[in-house]
């Protein structure tokens, strides 16, 4: 029985070191494969490192350290994990000199408008989107994220109410769709309520020109959106901080909401904004479950679109009472 449990546990070991040596030549090949492959180190093909870095963290990495936390020490696999990390670090610093590239040239006025819809259309070729009923982010926000967030985020500092909602940034498709949908004209003041890090009027502003204003009730996310804009040298953006009850809506034309608030704080907005939609017609675009309690207020039609899915950005606009 003894010599029995010996060839057995040796059969084991010989399938566990003949897979083990199988695994790290197929890690190697992978690793190889990437590196050789001359169009990830071209600045335009975002898409493909962003999808190579995803199979270097989850296809390599992660496959390399589930290991490691078995054999403990092994240096095939050290000096693997030690290549892939750094064939990652090239990438990301492909990318983040691409980032540089692209906020010159925001800032020096060379892209805005079409010429900054069709930057991302170059740098995102080939890539897989979210449909517009989906949740979640995909490429578009990833890149969008690298030319607007280059600096540390910031803490939060105030204590949120129960009815104001946590930041979540919305998904950068919505805030192209939103761009397409509104047809701003010079006339048009844009807020965005609850405008946390500042992307959503930085890029509505970059796009379309549109005087764009934030109405952010935490400082340090006010601040943080107001040095990035004014780095980016964008035109027309204001960052104000002051809770979305209190704030001055005179000059405003088109608002959006992605769920800043809820409950009471929704409805007492609600009320100041209808109080602005007696002095001329407004437009609302909103997104996320904020949407089920607009679609029920009876001074809002909603426009072409299904209304009552929070999953899709919903336009509503305010009676014209000068007809």
């Amino acid at each position: 029985m003894g010599s029995d449990l010996v060839l057995y546990i040796l059969f084991i070991l010989r399938i566990f070191f003949t897979d083990l040596k199988m695994f790290l030549s197929e890690i190697r090949q992978d690793i190889e494969a990437l590196s050789n492959n001359i169009l990830l180190f071209e600045e335009s093909n975002f898409s493909g490192r962003t999808e190579a870095m995803d199979d270097i963290d989850f296809y390599i990495i992660d496959r390399i350290d589930s290991l490691v936390n078995k054999l403990k020490s092994h240096s095939e696999l050290a000096e693997l994990k030690q290549l892939a990390e750094n064939l990652r670090s090239r990438l990301e610093e492909i990318d983040n000199n691409l980032f540089i590239h692209l906020r010159s040239s925001i800032r020096s006025a060379n892209l805005s408008g079409i010429a900054f819809k069709n930057a991302i259309d170059k740098y995102l070729a080939n890539s897989q989107f979210l449909n517009q009923d989906e949740m979640g982010y995909d490429n578009l926000d990833l890149l969008v994220n690298g030319i607007f967030s280059f600096r540390a985020l910031p803490d939060e500092t105030m204590e949120r109410e129960t009815e104001m909602v946590f930041f979540q940034k919305t998904p950068a498709r919505i805030i192209f769709e939103l761009v397409e949908k509104a047809h701003f004209s010079e006339s048009d003041v844009f807020y965005d309520l609850g405008s946390g890090l500042g992307q959503v009027c930085m890029l509505v502003n970059l796009m379309s020109g549109v005087i764009s204003k934030g109405v952010e009730f935490e400082p340090e996310f006010c601040n943080y959106a107001r040095i990035c804009s004014a780095e980016l040298n964008l035109k027309n953006v204001e960052f104000i901080n002051d809770d979305a009850r209190f704030a001055d809506y005179s000059d405003g034309t088109v608002f959006f909401m992605y769920t800043p608030f809820t409950g009471g704080i929704l409805e007492d907005v609600m009320n100041i904004l209808y109080i602005e939609s007696q002095k001329r017609m407004i437009r609302l675009f909103t997104y996320g479950p904020c949407t089920l309690d607009i679609v029920r207020i009876n001074w809002l039609s909603a426009i072409k679109n299904d209304s009552r899915n929070p999953n899709k950005l919903n336009e509503f606009r305010s009676f014209d009472r000068r007809q």
